[in-house]
């Protein structure tokens, strides 16, 4: 007979792993198919979405698009991924060369955690600090320059490079779209 402590010790051993998550790439069109295999091989999936009401030529309709087309997050062992990628529709895991990189657990949490508050949720451009902005409203629409965050404020830094100066605006996040680096290029070039 197993002591109450025994048994909590050996509880507290076999407690399940809880694998990263891991994106995985899918085939055009086939989020669902790829996600529901997943699940049904045991695999916990994660495959955000949104409605958005698009115009046919008789009606509107209400379609379901995907946050993040063509991939569907999966909780995984890195060492054991043939179950995964021979699902349908799987292309390969996200990563560097021939290893997948893992997604910190916070970040999809935030994802869940935006879908799951009712509020409107879609896809916007990747912004990252220090990335080339154009600003699109407000009073500096039209101004091109650097996203920075300076004690939890964004800023749009304006430069000029001859000099080595710059100068820095605080801006409204919703104001700013990133600059496309042919664009950048084309500017530049002229």
């Amino acid at each position: 007979m197993i002591s109450h402590t025994e048994s909590y010790l050996l509880e507290s051993t076999f407690a399940p792993v809880t694998h990263p998550w891991f994106a995985v790439r899918v085939r055009s069109k086939h989020e669902r198919i790829s996600a529901v295999h997943l699940g049904e091989r045991g695999y916990e999936q994660f495959m955000p979405s949104y409605k958005i009401e698009r115009r046919w030529s008789d009606r509107m309709k209400e379609i379901e698009q995907f946050l993040f087309p063509g991939y569907v997050f999966c909780r995984l062992n890195p060492d054991n991924r043939l179950p995964v990628l021979s699902a349908p529709g799987v292309v390969g895991l996200v990563g560097c060369g021939r290893v997948p990189t893992p997604i910190p657990d916070q970040e999809i949490e935030r994802i869940r955690t935006m879908i799951q508050s009712g509020l409107l949720v879609m896809p916007w451009p990747f912004l990252e600090l220090g990335q080339t902005v154009l600003i699109e409203q407000g009073p500096l629409a039209g101004v091109e320059g650097i996203l920075e965050e300076v004690k939890g404020k964004c800023r749009l830094i304006v430069s000029i490079n001859l000099l080595r100066r710059s100068v820095g605006a605080e801006v409204d996040r919703n104001w700013v779209r990133p600059v496309k680096a042919s664009n950048r290029m084309a500017t530049l070039q002229h």
